[in-house]
């Protein structure tokens, strides 16, 4: 059933808004988060306190740049959801005190601290992340990709991606609404015959509609890549976002060093 409730989606629900963190370059923004996600995720397994430090500048962020924190909140456990398989695997790696046993599974206080840290950084990261494209409009981000010299195919798959997926969410939003009105959702059994029908449509309507749409941009001067607009010049605020965050993160890494 959560199919057919699946409607045309928005990732920059916040990207209008005027904050201190709205009115950096999108670039700066980009960098701060790829900054943060790059020092969560390799910082070694039991460091507490570092995660402690990330967390709170994390929160900070959150303040500041005003997200609605339930649409942050569900983006983020339906990300973490496709991630437990893999974070359960890491419960039962060896080494350490042996806490509980059945057969050759074994849970240990290695696997514990092993488990602990890497839900952390998945869940800070993905806190990032979020944000990043809560606030950041898709066209700003792209341009920030490319005002770091990220290549411009690349940036064009990536736009491509975000495009394409909103066509095949609208074709099948417009597909619900007339399994709807014919009355085919009444129960579990006409549900699946539905949605199995769908998806076997769904690839034939996207492809022709995706076929059209390219050809309308290719007759709108299209070239293959994402055109090259003005990029915001980094100014004061810009810099001092930067090296804040770099602070925050060294901070993070060296409170562990005279242990």
């Amino acid at each position: 059933m959560i199919l057919l409730h699946v409607v045309a989606f928005r990732l920059d629900l916040n990207s209008k808004q005027n904050t201190p963190w709205h009115a950096l370059a999108p670039q700066t923004r980009l960098l701060c988060v790829l900054t943060s996600v790059f020092a969560i995720a390799l910082t070694p397994h039991g460091r507490w306190w570092t995660w402690a430090i990330y967390a709170m500048g994390v929160l900070g962020v959150i303040l500041l740049s005003r997200v609605t924190l339930l649409t942050l909140i569900k983006r983020v456990a339906i990300e973490f959801s496709f991630l437990v398989v893999i974070l359960l695997g890491t419960l039962f790696r060896g080494g350490g005190t042996v806490l509980w046993s059945w057969g050759p599974l074994q849970i240990t206080t290695e696997g514990l601290t092993v488990l602990g840290s890497v839900t952390l950084k998945v869940v800070l990261s993905l806190c990032a992340v979020n944000i990043l494209i809560l606030t950041t409009s898709i066209p700003a981000l792209l341009n920030a990709f490319l005002a770091l010299r990220v290549p411009s195919l690349l940036v064009a798959i990536m736009a491509s991606m975000y495009r394409y997926t909103g066509v095949l969410i609208a074709e099948f939003d417009t597909m619900r609404q007339a399994a709807m009105a014919r009355n085919l959702t009444i129960n579990n059994a006409t549900t699946r015959l539905v949605i199995g029908n769908a998806i076997g449509a769904l690839f034939i309507r996207t492809y022709e509609r995706g076929e059209r749409i390219y050809q309308a941009m290719l007759a709108r001067g299209y070239q293959g890549f994402p055109p090259v607009e003005h990029f915001p010049h980094l100014r004061q605020w810009d810099i001092l976002a930067l090296t804040i965050t770099a602070i925050w993160t060294i901070i993070g890494q060296i409170i562990y060093l005279p242990r």
